[in-house]
C-alpha cells in the first residue's frame, strides 16, 4: 500500500511543483481549502456559543477529522481511485504557491520598502507598517520556513501514510487551527481541540522538515543547537524548521516583532547569523524550499521503485 502511495505522491508533487494553483480551475470552482474553511466556520457560529465550549470545540473537530476520512477513503474507492487521488493531494500541497509568494517579496522589497511591507503582509500575521528590510526579510523567510514544515512535508507525511484520507484530515485540523486556534476570548475553549491536535500532527513533520535541512547543508555539527532552540521556541513546532533553516542560510532569525500594536521581545534564532538581510537571502530561503522539495521528491520515488523488491 505504502508504495502505491509513493507513487502518487511522488506524482502529486511534480503536479503541484509544475502547476500550483490554476486560476482557470479554481475561478470556476471553490478550493478545498475553500471548503475546507466553509465548514470550520460553520461549526464556529453554531456550536461556539452556550455552555460547554471545549467539549463542543472537541466534538467539532472529531466531526471534521471523521468527515475528512471518510471522503477521502470514499474517493479512493472509486474506479481509478489512484488517479483521483494523486489529484486530490496534488491541490493539497503547496510548493510552488509558497515559493511564489515568498519570493514576490524579495521583488517587492527590490523595488522599495513600501512595496516590501505590503508583499509581505499577505504572508504573515504579524504588524508590517514600521518594518525595516530586514524585518521584512526575517518575515518572509519565517514564514517560508513554517510552512515548507506544515504546507509541504507535513502533508506528504501524512499522504505516505495513510493515503487521501491522512492528508485531508491534515490539512482540516490545518485549517480549523488557522481560523479558530488562538487564545482569545472566543477561541481560547473553543479551538482549544484543534490546536492540541495540529500541534500533534505536526511534531514528527517539524522535526523531519529540521533533519532534511540539516542532511542537504551537512549541519550535523549545529545539531545540539538546533534541538535547543527548538526548544525554547514560542511554538512546539515552527522552531525547528525555523531553527535549521538559519543555519543553512547563515542568517539569524525570529528576534523582536509587534503584534496588534504591541512589541514582543522575541529571541533571535541563530543569533551569531547575519541580521542585516533583504531580497538576496529572501531569495536564497526559495532554493532551500526547492531542495527540500527534490529530497522529498526523490524519496518518494525511491520508496514506489524499491517497494516491490523489499517484499
Amino acid at each position: 500500500m505504502i508504495t502505491t502511495q509513493a507513487a502518487c505522491l511522488a506524482a502529486a508533487l511534480l503536479l503541484d511543483a509544475r502547476l500550483g494553483e490554476p486560476d482557470l480551475l479554481w475561478r470556476r470552482l471553490p478550493h478545498p481549502a475553500v471548503l475546507m474553511g466553509r465548514a470550520v466556520g460553520w461549526l464556529d457560529r453554531s456550536w461556539n456559543q452556550g455552555k460547554a465550549h471545549r467539549i463542543k470545540g472537541v466534538a467539532a473537530l472529531v466531526l471534521l477529522v471523521a468527515g475528512a476520512l471518510a471522503l477521502g477513503a470514499a474517493i479512493e474507492a472509486l474506479p481509478l481511485g489512484w488517479l483521483w487521488s494523486t489529484l486530490g493531494a496534488a491541490v493539497l500541497l503547496a510548493q510552488k504557491s509558497l515559493c511564489e509568494h515568498v519570493a514576490a517579496v524579495a521583488a517587492a522589497l527590490r523595488q522599495g520598502l513600501p512595496e516590501g511591507r505590503r508583499a509581505v503582509a499577505m504572508i504573515v500575521g504579524r504588524d508590517t507598517s514600521a518594518m525595516d528590510a530586514p524585518a521584512i526579510a526575517r518575515g518572509a523567510i519565517e514564514s517560508a520556513a513554517e510552512n515548507l514544515s506544515d504546507g509541504i512535508v507535513a502533508p506528504a507525511f501524512w499522504y505516505l501514510l495513510l493515503g487521501l484520507p491522512g492528508i485531508l484530515a491534515y490539512k482540516i485540523v490545518n485549517t480549523a487551527d488557522s481560523m479558530i486556534g488562538y487564545r482569545t476570548p472566543r477561541h481560547e475553549a473553543f479551538g482549544w481541540a484543534a490546536a492540541r491536535f495540529d500541534d500533534l500532527l505536526n511534531l514528527v513533520p517539524a522535526r523531519l522538515t529540521a533533519l532534511a535541512i540539516t542532511a542537504l547543508w551537512s549541519l550535523w555539527g549545529a545539531g545540539r543547537d538546533i534541538v535547543a532552540e527548538a526548544g525554547r521556541h514560542r511554538s512546539p513546532n515552527a522552531g525547528w524548521p525555523e531553527a535549521a533553516a538559519s543555519r543553512a542560510l547563515g542568517i539569524a532569525l525570529s528576534g523582536p516583532r509587534s503584534y496588534d500594536g504591541r512589541m514582543r521581545d522575541y529571541p533571535f534564532v541563530n543569533p551569531a547569523g547575519r541580521r542585516e538581510i533583504g531580497a538576496a537571502e529572501i531569495e536564497a530561503s526559495v532554493r532551500l524550499l526547492w531542495r527540500v522539495w527534490g529530497l522529498l521528491f526523490g524519496l518518494s520515488l525511491l520508496i514506489a521503485l524499491l517497494g516491490p523488491a523489499l517484499r
